[in-house]
């Protein structure tokens, strides 16, 4: 099938260090030393706080001597208000390095805070990337969940609480210094999570793939991304323990990030964010529900590439227009698999769509999105996602 070439310029960076693979977060230690740390600040939330491996990361770190201090406020859409207080004891305890430990939140958290903690000024105002010119405190991530990437991004997303909307921090110089990937961290994970994240995973594949900013490294990684989700997502939401279908599902995450990182979301990234700011819905389930739909309407602006999709996920068709529709049909089938709630429970209200499409419209992804998007599109599918 023809694809598009890479005839246009591009740049590809990935600071992060990725050590992949069981057991692997036993390496953070030595690194730790190595870097002559005296003190961490640990990030995250309660829930992942309670489980036994964070213990066990939080002592092999200690056992060191190096003073182990631990935020575990973290929300999910994280707030501004979590950075400022997670920066509050980054500054206090005087810590030179951050270990962030759980999904998407605790490390876009943690990334925030990398800055924060060493540059004068609100948590917004570093939207602008410009105003990030000095070194921020290095960061360890842990993910526990297969789903957001963010432990190898250099983007970090944070929920305004004042004006309820969701602003972005985007810079390689918050990107983690080291990813510790361990499968078998995501064992803990319940099926309607791995479901959410699984589908934000695959959201990011194929926004990435279809985004006007792509390139051809970051689509290498999105159609693999694309293929591993695919094929391993309902077991590991049916089989929680199959090895197997974690250790894809987390290559499948790992590499729809970079592919994202390097490319951009679009369209159903716009409306998520407007819905995660506006009711504080979990995000994984808003890329979720809304992505269908969005492929729905970008359908013929991006039929090649969502016939490549089709054929990464092993569907076999005629022409591209039958491949492309098949690649819709086959996310609509995977979102019923995987049991995912309704739009409707998000409890979006109709006298609200009109701000969320001119929040999706506002949103600094919006330009990459295959189709050309008004506020009136994104209100469009706004009312065809209620219904």
């Amino acid at each position: 099938m023809h694809m598009r070439t890479g005839q246009k310029s591009f740049n590809f960076i990935l600071p992060t260090e990725v050590e992949y693979g069981k057991g692997a977060v036993r390496k953070l230690p030595e690194e730790l030393v190595l870097r002559g740390v005296d003190s961490v600040l640990v990030i995250t939330d309660k829930g992942i706080r309670s489980q036994e491996f964070t213990y066990n990361i939080i002592d092999s770190i200690a056992v060191e001597d190096i003073r182990v201090v631990v935020y575990d406020g973290v929300e999910a859409n994280p707030k501004d208000s979590n950075v400022e207080d997670a920066a509050k004891q980054a500054r206090e305890f005087t810590v030179d390095a951050i270990v962030a430990i759980g999904g998407g939140s605790p490390i876009d958290c943690a990334k925030a805070v990398s800055v924060v903690a060493t540059h004068e000024g609100s948590v917004r105002s570093f939207s602008d990337s410009s105003n990030i010119f000095g070194e921020v405190v290095p960061l360890y991530t842990i993910p526990t969940t297969a789903g957001t990437g963010s432990e190898v991004t250099f983007s970090s997303v944070i929920t305004d609480t004042q004006d309820r909307v969701k602003f972005t921090i985007k810079s390689p110089k918050i990107a983690p210094r080291v990813a510790y990937i361990d499968p078998l961290l995501t064992h803990s994970m319940p099926a309607g999570l791995t479901a959410a994240t699984g589908l934000d995973a695959l959201t990011h594949a194929i926004e990435a793939f279809t985004a006007k900013a792509a390139n051809p490294l970051s689509d290498a990684a999105a159609l693999y991304a694309i293929e591993m989700i695919n094929a391993n997502l309902v077991t590991a939401v049916v089989e929680p323990s199959n090895a197997e279908a974690r250790d894809g599902m987390m290559t499948g995450s790992l590499l729809a990030g970079i592919a994202f990182s390097h490319s951009d979301v679009a369209g159903v990234h716009c409306i998520a964010e407007a819905l995660g700011g506006k009711y504080d819905a979990p995000h994984g389930v808003c890329n979720a529900i809304v992505l269908p739909v969005m492929m729905e309407y970008n359908l013929d602006f991006a039929l090649e590439r969502y016939a490549r999709i089709a054929q990464a996920m092993g569907l076999e068709f005629e022409e591209p227009a039958g491949g492309a529709r098949m690649a819709v049909k086959r996310v609509e089938e995977l979102t019923r698999e995987v049991s995912l709630p309704e739009f409707r429970s998000l409890g979006v209200q109709t006298e609200d769509l009109q701000e969320l499409a001119e929040n999706s419209a506002r949103n600094g992804s919006n330009t990459d999105n295959p189709r050309l998007m008004s506020t009136d599109d994104y209100l469009k599918v706004l009312q065809r996602l209620m219904g």
